[in-house]
């Protein structure tokens, strides 16, 4: 069975193994302040060309994401997200264990606007009565492969700032939004127009890993007390910080998402070809297309994938993730296979029409 059920299912880049088994002798300071870690920390500010953020690295992206809403809200304050914003679906109800309420809005594109946000403030609007929203949540890439543009994400942020709203991006997917080939945002721009972000490496070549950025001054008071508190200070911090100085030294982080960006598209383009049609247009590397389920049994035999949800009685979505790992040549053994039991499908419905006639 060949995989594209996610982009962790590999474990790490090479280099990046070699650089921990090249270092794993070496004494070093603990807890994320060895000189790997700070000099990766420095590159990140570089690279988002913001010498006053502060970084941290975690362990995961859940754990990122309660830690930075935990931290940030106070008990009676909420936060924002698409209904299938991570948070909201995949998180096992973190958020909300952490005491927080999640104002969800449905978005079948899965990205927030300001007309989203200022609903939610509106039917907020009775003073102590209901939690308070005063975080936005959003992702790039989103759970279902579509990114944010330049011009809608300075919208956001422009109208968080105006209603005193923080403004927080998941990155677990950032390296392919960025690489996407319709993207017009850089690690600066998000920088600028987030008060905090994350950069994920788990799911690009990292054996674990992602990166929390602070933009905003009140948001790092005593930031490193909660993450001791959420159990994410590793005494072997240098782990982390050694696998996200490779993967920004010389753009490994970008090379790595280009790849799967450009195997997940390379499947697009297939099955458009066998005309199909897409839950969404996606230019990252979650594809979500719309197949007949008797085509998903027979695909099912050979790879594993994600059954999204239900259609109509004969067809489902399907998610199909890529990796910076993917192989070209099981991603187009992949796309033979789709044409070939797709002919064979309809040729057995021609015969079936063949002999209703006769």
């Amino acid at each position: 069975m060949y995989s594209f059920l996610n982009d962790y299912s590999e474990g790490g880049h090479p280099n990046i193994l070699k650089a921990l088994s090249k270092t794993n002798l070496e004494q070093h300071i603990p807890y994320g302040d060895d000189s790997y870690s700070n000099t990766a920390k420095e590159l990140i500010k570089n690279k988002i060309n913001n010498p006053n953020s502060d970084v941290f690295f975690v362990s995961g992206g859940t754990q990122a994401n309660l830690i930075i809403i935990a931290s940030a809200l106070r008990s009676h304050e909420s936060v924002i997200s698409a209904n299938i914003g991570h948070i909201t679906i995949r998180e096992a109800g973190a958020i909300e264990a952490t005491g927080h309420k999640i104002n969800t809005i449905e978005k079948k594109d899965g990205k927030l606007t300001q007309q989203d946000i200022s609903n939610i403030l509106e039917e907020h609007d009775f003073g102590p009565h209901v939690v308070k929203p005063k975080m936005v949540y959003i992702s790039n890439s989103t759970e279902i492969g579509t990114i944010y543009k330049k011009q809608e994400l300075e919208e956001l942020s422009l109208y968080c700032k105006k209603m005193g709203l923080l403004l927080f991006l998941d990155g677990a997917r950032l390296g392919s939004a960025l690489m996407a080939e319709n993207n017009d945002l850089t690690l600066s721009d998000i920088s600028r127009l987030t008060d905090i972000f994350t950069i994920g490496g788990t799911k690009n070549g990292a054996l674990i890993g992602e990166a929390i950025v602070i933009n905003t001054n009140k948001l790092k008071n005593d930031f490193t007390f909660h993450i001791k508190q959420r159990g994410a200070m590793l005494s072997k911090g240098r782990l982390l910080g050694i696998q996200f100085l490779e993967l920004f030294r010389d753009d490994l982080f970008f090379d790595l998402a280009k790849h799967a960006n450009t195997m997940a598209m390379k499947i697009s383009k297939a099955i458009k070809a066998n005309n199909f049609s897409m839950l969404t247009e996606s230019t990252s590397n979650q594809i979500f297309p719309i197949l007949p389920d008797v085509l998903i049994k027979e695909l099912k035999n050979k790879y594993n994938f994600y059954v999204w949800k239900k259609i109509d009685r004969k067809n489902s979505v399907v998610r199909l993730v890529t990796s910076w790992g993917t192989k070209e040549n099981m991603v187009n053994e992949f796309i033979n296979d789709i044409k070939k039991i797709n002919n064979n499908l309809d040729q057995k419905k021609e015969m079936q029409t063949k002999q209703i006639t006769l």
